[in-house]
């Protein structure tokens, strides 16, 4: 073959790849209908499965997997053996013995210079309460578990198994810091953005208190930059984008929404580059998010930077006016000011949020210099085995077909209730063997101390409530929460949760601990969190009290975007792998990484991603994060009021009532007297929709159900 072949040929491939690359993207829409056609077949009271499988061309195991509901008897789960560990068994199970409190949504990631980062995933502590009973004695295995009607086998078959710490040395190697790499006071003040505030759809423009209206017939990038550098001659560096959704309008046009984002973003921009960064806060390339991506250009020739960014960041805009949008962005650097003399609004809530908490670390006494990293391995671990906030959809036979109502009770600022207590110093490795040498005390005092445990679990024989430790499911990340009598799993779990299980109001489950990591308690976030709380109570009442309609509007927005910056500043501690999203011209396309994965092309330009790892990120602290989300997480289920002497969460509500969860919320059949204060972490009444109503099978029904209940009136009584 000579070098002419050669070419001709690489030329075909490149056809063959561009070919496939679009039957693809053809063939998973189809595959995504075909799922929702099966999932509202499935709503059918007399649906089964062995109809719909020949139909849909699939086995009957693939249906079940695509809707659970269709799941005949017969299926069961079977228990996994797992290494030998310690048993915890509680004490005599208390009437109401609640645990620590729980969960929030996750994390925008923070783009390195290539490009885009992919989406990671992302929970908190307890709360410093009377200390409940301690675990007694180790109890006996229980019995072989009984028959469930849980998953398919296929999708038995590719349940994930989650990663452990080595035996011996190699393992305790782990237990270390990453050298050099420490979270500490920043010696730089951040520079403040010139901002301007756009809704494309309608072309009104506000910058400070001047207001324009701009004509925009494509709202491309390069028509949204040229037309706000000629209103503006003299420039700005932001734009955030108040309505109107630009990067969507070629939905029609493209498969998947992330294809179309990332076509708008990657669109020509004469006179424009994507920028490479700059300053401290060097972020480069753009952000690919399918509802809040991010696009950054630089001048051609010259040393202008700018953002465009959805304001959709911060806050459900709910089709407020640009000047309201200002307002509330300027009501919230004002409330910040009273803590941080120093604060600026950076771009996003997570880079303010974390560069806010950079500024409460102290510089004397015991971390004068910083917060030490951990060693890459024990990151990933905590990567992989600590997920976010508990989603989760409760379908028939184990909720009534017609529910009598749904109601939802929405958890107050709940992330900033788990922040009192985190982990610090250098970790310690608990092995099973060194659990079961220590005294009841200290295992008591271990499980409810800051520390990431690796255990076995099996639900009680008699257990007719929720699942409530999570398991890992078949899929890159996901979760479910086993709930039937006498299954057994291994997991890794917050101290939170596992003293749910051990302490629920119902029937204690059987733990084992296996292996763990455990901390010192600190308080690294505590002055943080304080300061944002009262924040957040300054303009909750703000909105409450004022008498302009726009400015309790603008003060209600920034109330949310404090919520915002703890929330998404707890997600940015987790630090997740990167993906790194960049472009290549097609005439250059050997620049394209050998290691990168393309994405997407068109005639200009190959869209690609491929993976980085951890970077040496110094404010980079899962253990926070994961003990967080965990606290949250078991708050869902059960936290107490002292104040009231009452508990409130899922496990206080019947057997069967419970139909989702959603981060932190849960969604009910029947109205609870839990109490609502105002403050973080308490359960608030946010829709009452009466039935009878026929239950959601999917989250989209879920979600349907969830506005009507929130548009309806809330029944007396309720």
């Amino acid at each position: 073959m000579d070098a002419k072949t050669y070419n001709a040929q690489l030329a075909e491939l490149r056809a063959l790849r561009d070919n496939i690359k679009k039957t693809q993207a053809t063939l998973a829409k189809l595959e995504t209908d075909r799922a929702r056609q099966i999932t509202a077949l499935a709503g059918y009271e007399k649906a089964k499965a062995e109809r719909i499988a020949p139909a849909a061309g699939l086995s009957l195991a693939d249906i079940v997997a695509i809707a659970p509901i269709l799941a005949p008897d017969q299926l069961t789960n079977p228990a996994p053996a797992a290494p030998t560990g310690t048993a915890v068994t509680p004490p005599e199970p208390a009437r109401e013995t609640a645990p620590p409190s729980g969960p929030e949504p996750a994390q925008e990631q923070v783009p390195s210079r290539a490009g885009t980062v992919a989406p990671p995933m992302t929970r908190p502590a307890p709360e410093p309460a009377a200390e409940p009973k301690p675990p007694a004695a180790p109890s006996t295995p229980p019995s072989a578990p009984a028959p469930a009607a849980s998953a398919p086998p296929a999708a038995q078959a590719a349940q994930r198994t989650l990663p452990g710490i080595p035996e011996g040395p190699e393992g305790n190697r782990w237990f270390t810091h990453t050298t050099n790499l420490a979270s500490t006071h920043p010696n730089f003040t951040q520079q403040a953005r010139s901002t301007v505030f756009l809704d494309t759809h309608t072309g009104v423009l506000v910058h400070r208190d001047q207001t324009f209206r701009i004509d925009l017939p494509t709202a491309s990038a390069a028509e949204i930059l040229n037309t706000v550098f000629h209103v503006l001659p003299g420039g700005v560096e932001r734009i955030y984008i108040t309505a109107g959704a630009p990067w969507h309008r070629q939905a029609d046009q493209h498969p998947f929404l992330k294809d179309t984002v990332a076509a708008w973003l990657n669109a020509p921009t004469p006179g424009w580059r994507t920028d490479t960064g700059r300053g401290k806060d060097r972020l480069a390339g753009h952000f690919v998010h399918p509802r809040n991506p991010v696009g950054r250009y630089q001048r051609e020739h010259g040393e202008q930077h700018v953002e465009i960014r959805s304001a959709g960041e911060w806050f459900d805009t709910d089709g407020a006016e640009p000047a309201i949008i200002r307002d509330a962005f300027v009501l919230l650097w004002k409330a910040l000011r009273r803590h941080w003399p120093d604060a600026v609004l950076m771009g996003s809530p997570s880079q303010t949020g974390r560069d806010l908490w950079t500024r409460t670390i102290p510089t004397k006494g015991q971390y004068a210099d910083g917060y030490p990293v951990l060693s890459e391995e024990l990151r990933g671990l905590f990567h992989a085995t600590a997920g976010q906030g508990r989603t989760e959809l409760i379908t028939p036979p184990r909720v009534p077909a017609q529910l009598p109502a749904l109601v939802e009770y929405d958890r107050t600022f709940a992330y900033a209730k788990h922040t009192w207590k985190s982990g610090v110093g250098t970790p310690r490795r608990v092995t099973a063997a060194t659990f079961a040498s220590w005294s009841q005390k200290e295992q008591t005092k271990a499980l409810f101390a800051c520390g990431h445990w690796h255990v076995r679990v099996t639900v009680s024989d008699n257990w007719t409530h929720i699942g409530i430790l999570p398991a890992p499911a078949p899929g890159d990340r996901a979760w479910h929460y086993p709930a039937t009598p006498g299954t057994t799993f291994t997991t890794w779990a917050g101290g939170p949760e596992i003293h749910t299980a051990l302490s629920n109001p119902h029937t204690p489950w059987k733990i084992e601990i296996l292996d763990g990591i455990l901390f010192d308690d600190g308080k690294p976030l505590d002055d943080w969190s304080k300061k944002l709380k009262e924040a957040w109570s300054s303009l909750t009442a703000q909105a409450d009290l004022n008498g302009d309609p726009d400015q309790r509007t603008a003060a209600h927005l920034a109330a949310r975007a404090v919520r915002a910056l703890l929330l998404y500043g707890i997600g940015a501690f987790a630090q997740r792998p990167r993906t790194v999203t960049g472009t290549t011209p097609r005439t250059m396309e050997r620049d394209v990484p050998p290691d990168a994965e393309i994405i997407g092309f068109d005639d200009q330009t190959i869209t690609w991603q491929r993976p980085t790892g951890f970077t040496r990120d110094p404010n980079a602290h899962p253990e926070w994060a994961a003990h967080i989300w965990s606290s949250a997480r078991a708050a869902l289920l059960t936290q107490r009021h002292r104040d009231d002497n009452t508990y409130a969460g899922a496990l206080h509500a019947p057997p069967g009532t419970v139909v989702a969860f959603r981060t932190d919320a849960v969604y009910l059949t029947q109205p609870q007297p839990w109490p609502h204060h105002g403050q973080p972490g308490d359960y608030l009444n946010k829709g009452h929709l009466p039935g009878p109503i026929p239950a959601p099978t999917t989250e989209d029904e879920l979600l349907t159900l969830r506005d009507k209940g929130r548009a309806a009136p809330t029944p007396e009584g309720a």
